[in-house]
């Protein structure tokens, strides 16, 4: 029962920006859980302790929990749309998904649609999540990406439970074969192939058509035995050949390659393509739902044939509208040809689309969930926004997130000052608890030295105050000049002043190069707070004030960022 309320209020909580509401959790909670209303009162009690005890906790604990508790998480929705919609002969217990990328890269942003969604409705129904690993076209494969794509999922809070590789699969594909020919659903074609389109598209059969069940079979065997060379024979799927729709005519389903695959090298010859194998697997994995994007609509039209042929109960499928992806290298092929070059060190390079990129750059998964979460499974084509995905991001780290300064294009600033200065800065300003960043500074011949931006320092005029932030008050002797004179404390002389509370370092601070997807984004080279190094060893996630959010880590004893976003 606590755990049933707890996922109402972190739901609600989640809803809301991190706080729950006591009224609408008891709403709930009374409604769905009928033996309380026998005691109201206690009920109420019952449900203010764990409302409390999940407003203690930050936006993305709570988060978390709600996941932990295989709720499907309702990402805002006074801000962020609706919740999935039921699936049509969705049973609690009986749903298998299955997630089926190609291995020939890792995951990127493009895949994480597909994989959430299908996670969530799994964990909503209770039900299976299959990860199959396509790679029946030996050409285009990685073979890293076989261990690469799980961990990628495990990244994303996925839980996988049960694994296949269709090249482990021939066997059943070539039985699945004998069967279409026995039914008269396939045929081995050994015309030429430009022939046998052409006449396909103009509704016309060709001759290897109308062969029997057994010259098929015979074919067959050739195509296995190594009798046909690639090219000389290729295994078509008869469809309508009137269908109104050219690409759903005869269609493709096996064809020869002698391309040594990276994982059984020359032991198969005959290839599936896509839309044989994956009607085989997903009626052989059992699955009952199929989620996809709409360009996928012929292939459903073209894989039901096969399940007719067959006698198969066809599976619900769901198709939603497109994702464009603007700006974002995401072609795994261009990828490994950027690699081989030496233009991208690595699947992790900030530049790319991939899951270890944004990793890199301190996204959080649940960024992820909660912005497909949001786009849903609506039929409508949209773009994909990196700047909601970051205000997402933002929410969800911004509470466990140290705050430092960087200094870009560091200059040298004198300030003239007769007494010590110190600061106390708070590594977060709503946890005080946390510690903060302790500074003295003991003025040399009258004067103390710090570093700050030369951007800072050309905007700002002889005669103004301005604030080294947290430290102390400043007026400058010239315009845009490397001396300046201590002006006090008070905060209410450089209020309102634009740009006038700026960041800086002591001199001798460590040099910090920040690295971005995109050129011209902000300042590369600077120094940062000593205290940034210790986070660069445990490669934590930062926010340099006024720069953004970003992952420090270290490549000896130099220090780096990779940017995140605002």
């Amino acid at each position: 029962m606590r755990d049933r309320i707890r996922a109402y209020a972190l739901q609600n909580a989640v809803e809301h920006k991190g706080r729950a509401s006591i009224g609408p959790v008891i709403g709930k909670v009374i409604g769905a859980i009928p033996e309380l209303k026998t005691d109201p009162k206690a009920a109420s009690l019952l449900v203010k302790e764990i409302v409390d005890e999940v407003n203690s906790l930050g936006l993305d604990e709570q988060i978390r929990a709600l996941n932990e508790l295989g709720a499907p998480i309702k990402a805002m929705k006074k801000e962020r749309g609706d919740l999935l919609p039921d699936l049509e002969g969705g049973l609690e217990g009986k749903v298998v998904m299955r997630f089926a990328p190609g291995p020939s890269g890792p995951l990127h942003i493009g895949h994480t649609r597909a994989a959430i969604l299908n996670d969530e409705y799994v964990k909503r129904y209770k039900g299976r999540f299959i990860l199959r690993l396509e790679d029946t076209n030996p050409e285009k494969l990685e073979p890293e990406a076989y261990t690469m794509i799980p961990e990628d999922l495990e990244w994303l809070g996925i839980e996988v439970h049960e694994s296949f590789v269709q090249s482990d699969r021939m066997e059943l594909y070539y039985d699945a074969v004998r069967e279409l020919i026995n039914v008269g659903g396939a045929y081995v074609c050994t015309s030429d192939t430009e022939v046998w389109r052409s006449l396909k598209e103009s509704g016309h059969p060709v001759e290897d058509r109308g062969l029997p069940p057994d010259v098929h079979m015979d074919r067959w065997d050739k195509m296995l035995d190594g009798t046909y060379n690639e090219g000389e024979a290729f295994l078509v799927i008869k469809t309508d050949l009137n269908h109104p729709n050219p690409a759903v005519r005869d269609f493709v389903g096996m064809r020869l390659r002698d391309e040594p695959h990276p994982r059984t090298g020359n032991r198969y010859r005959a290839y599936p393509l896509y839309n044989l194998s994956v009607a085989f697997d997903d009626h052989l994995m059992g699955c009952t739902h199929i989620l996809r994007g709409k360009d996928h609509l012929n292939n459903t039209l073209k894989q039901e044939y096969i399940y007719d042929y067959l006698g198969w109960k066809r599976p619900h499928f769901l198709h939603y509208g497109l994702v464009s992806i603007p700006d974002t290298l995401l072609k795994k092929s261009l990828i490994a040809q950027e690699r081989r070059e030496g233009r991208i060190e690595g699947w992790d390079d900030i530049r790319l689309g991939t899951l270890r990129a944004l990793k890199a750059r301190g996204f959080d998964p649940l960024s992820l969930r909660r912005y497909w979460l949001d786009v849903g499974i609506k039929p409508v084509d949209i773009n994909f926004s990196w700047e909601t995905l970051s205000a997402i991001n933002k929410v969800v780290i911004d509470d466990r997130t140290n705050r430092y300064f960087f200094v870009g294009s560091p200059r040298l600033l004198s300030v003239a000052v007769d007494r010590p200065l110190e600061a106390s800065i708070p590594l977060h300003p709503e946890h005080p608890e946390r510690g903060a960043r302790k500074y003295k500074l003991d003025p040399i011949n009258g004067k103390i030295m710090v570093l700050v931006a030369e951007k800072d320092l050309k905007e700002q005029k002889k005669g103004v105050v301005f604030r080294l932030k947290d430290l102390c008050n400043i007026i400058l002797e010239t315009d845009g000049g490397s001396e300046a004179s201590y002006a006090g404390q008070d905060l209410s002389s450089v209020k309102g002043e634009r740009g006038r509370i700026i960041q800086w370092c002591l001199p001798g601070s460590p040099r910090c190069t920040i690295l971005y997807p995109e050129d011209n984004m902000g300042p590369n080279e600077g120094v940062a707070e000593g205290f940034v190094v210790e986070e660069g060893r445990k490669g934590s996630l930062v926010q340099f004030e006024r720069v953004g959010f970003c992952k420090v880590w270290l490549k000896g004893e130099e220090l780096y960022a990779n940017y995140g976003h605002k």
